[in-house]
């Protein structure tokens, strides 16, 4: 049987940058490396749509959100962390790390977070130097208001807007010059279509002015040595030769589809995948705003997600996420972010149906092609 891989993460590598980065490795300190990586640093600024340096780590995601978090504050900062999710609990537990002091917005997981309530929050402690979000929720399927929250942020001088984009960065549109975004990060195994191992962040002027005062120690992820060698087209240590290869396929590939094209391409997966499921008879588990990137699926009373993960593996060779935490076992997740097509989301959708018949869930078997058909077709 065939592998299928439909989690929101790692994702499918297409097969050209595969070859690529296949060839033989070559040296990083040569001319060879620093021609290739300046195209990508041109690549990654058209990407995050920003003229500021995209600076690459050697790290999975976490990492270049446990750099954003180490080189803007200081110890004993206020932060405002917004929870809906495992991965907002994740920038909690990376300021509390470091020694910040994190001011929690807590929203119930499934739903997006609420300009107004972080508003009024900022407005109530006027010492919050950063709020740290994300703006597609992995854990959830739900993507978050990041336009408006830039808006509120924006004027604010001494406060920095942190994106956590690892699931939005060439899935939708949020484009970071334009919005007044702060930082973005992202990682290189979600729409970049490329195995784990890279991270990419991007400051904005604001923050590099608000990094200059930060006192939390740090080496390998000092964003100012990463600057100032990327300046120069290197890195300042070792990085992932072949992965970079593979990134400069990546950005040809989507400057090349272009990024308005990019993101209705997404878009139109998204919607036909949400649309099936609904006419399957079950419901999405945002409740409002879903992300683009995946498609959170709730659980009918009687299945159990695991159960049913299982059977996507078992069955069909197919791997699909389930749910974290408290919603473990009540929903699955199935991305459609980086190599994705329509015929993928015919696999997914007929395994769903086929699976939920097996476990004894009264779907009707090609309801959910029928109207996947039609959204596509």
């Amino acid at each position: 049987m065939k592998s299928y891989l439909f989690a929101p993460g790692p994702t499918p590598v297409p097969e050209n940058v595969l070859l690529r980065m296949a060839a033989p490795i070559i040296h990083h300190r040569e001319k060879v490396f620093s021609d290739l990586f300046g195209e990508v640093r041109e690549g990654l600024k058209y990407l995050f749509q920003t003229k500021q340096e995209v600076l690459i780590l050697t790290a999975s995601g976490t990492g270049a959100m446990e750099g954003a978090v180490s080189n803007l504050f200081s110890k004993g900062d206020q932060v405002l962390v917004v929870r809906a999710g495992k991965f907002g609990q994740r920038w909690g537990e990376l300021a509390e790390a470091f020694g910040l002091s994190p001011v929690y917005a807590d929203f119930p997981w499934g739903e997006p977070a609420d300009p107004e309530k972080i508003k009024q929050l900022l407005d109530e402690n006027p010492a919050v130097k950063g709020v740290l979000i994300q703006a597609s929720e992995t854990s959830t399927g739900v993507m978050h208001p990041i336009r408006e929250i830039a808006e509120i942020t924006a004027p604010r001088q001494d406060v920095v807007l942190v994106v956590d984009g690892i699931t939005a960065v060439g899935v939708f549109e949020m484009p970071m010059d334009a919005w007044g975004i702060d930082v973005v990060v992202t990682g290189s195994q979600k729409a970049l279509m490329l195995p784990p191992g890279l991270a990419f962040i991007s400051l904005s002027e604001k923050a590099w002015r608000m990094a200059e005062q930060s006192d939390i120690p740090r080496y390998y992820f000092d964003l100012k040595k990463h600057l100032d060698s990327a300046q120069k087209n290197q890195t300042p240590y070792t990085p992932a030769i072949s992965l970079i290869i593979g990134l400069h396929e990546v950005l040809s590939m989507l400057m090349e589809e272009g990024l308005e094209n990019v993101f209705t391409r997404h878009h139109r997966l998204a919607e036909a995948t949400r649309e099936a499921v609904k006419a399957m008879g079950l419901q999405l588990f945002a409740k409002a705003s879903p992300s683009d990137a995946l498609t959170a699926v709730q659980m009918p009373e009687g299945i159990d997600g695991i159960e049913l993960k299982k059977t996507f593996l078992e069955r069909y060779d197919m791997v699909v996420a389930g749910g974290q935490n408290q919603i473990k076992g009540k929903i699955i997740r199935i991305a459609h972010l980086g190599y994705f097509d329509p015929m993928d989301m015919f696999q997914v959708i007929g395994a769903l149906e086929m699976s939920l018949h097996k476990l004894g869930y009264p779907v009707e078997l090609g309801s959910g092609l029928k109207v996947l058909s039609e959204k596509l077709a």
